[in-house]
């Protein structure tokens, strides 16, 4: 079914690639006005970039949308980036605080900014990209604890952010994937086939399918979602 978002204007971070790519094409899909926000841009009028790391960069961003559009009315947090695999007695700090900055610091800075407008206009959806590996798994063999640090404090800071923001009229909630065919998960080649066995539906999820997740968690089908967590894992979780 298309044309729920119909007139909506939304925002993804990350939208160059990967899950972000996706969400972009199903809410434009479905009837939204996406702006992508990315480190990268394409030189049309919808591709802005943005640092998460830099929260000047996002505010540019946002006043950049309100001028163009008069709102904003929805943001989907993308952003992430994954880190070395290395003993965490290893692991430099720089590189733990190099994952948190875009992926915790990051998604704050992102849904603070587009907030604002959204809670001056009194309504609004924000969906934070999580992860299984924030609050249910621990990833093996790989050694990421940076990752899961941030991830499971996506989960804490969208649960604070409902509260607060909630009975203001935006809803925030989070969608977590598991095991999903992106450049991310690319970095991996070797665990691929380990991850399709522990998973219950015995294959790596796509971009497509978390994308109409979000879809969903931003539409008024999920009206009555605040601080909630959709997780999409295939099952992976019940082994």
């Amino acid at each position: 079914m298309t044309g729920g978002l119909d007139g909506r204007v939304v925002a993804v971070t990350g939208g160059a690639s990967g899950i972000g790519a996706a969400c972009v094409d199903a809410l434009a899909a479905d009837g939204a006005k996406v702006y992508v926000l990315d480190v990268t841009t394409t030189g049309e009028p919808w591709s802005l970039r943005a640092d998460v790391t830099d929260p000047a960069s996002v505010a540019r961003a946002v006043d950049h949308i309100v001028n163009a559009e008069g709102r904003v009315d929805g943001l989907v947090a993308s952003a992430g980036v994954r880190g070395p695999d290395r003993g965490a007695e290893e692991l430099d700090v720089a590189d733990f605080d190099a994952v948190l900055d875009v992926n915790l610091r990051g998604v704050f800075v992102t849904c603070q900014a587009f907030a604002r407008p959204m809670l001056a206009a009194g309504r609004g959806a924000i969906v934070a990209i999580g992860s299984m590996s924030g609050n249910h798994i621990i990833n093996t063999p790989m050694r990421i604890a940076g990752y899961h640090a941030a991830k499971g404090g996506v989960r804490a800071l969208v649960r604070a952010l409902a509260t607060e923001w909630g009975p203001r009229g935006v809803r925030v909630n989070q969608l977590s994937p598991g095991y999903v065919a992106t450049p991310l998960s690319d970095a991996d080649p070797e665990h691929h086939d380990a991850w399709r066995d522990a998973t219950v539906l015995g294959r790596l999820g796509t971009p497509e399918e978390i994308a109409a997740g979000v879809r969903f968690l931003l539409g008024d089908g999920a009206a009555f979602c605040c601080g909630a967590e959709l997780l999409m894992d295939g099952g992976y979780v019940l082994r």
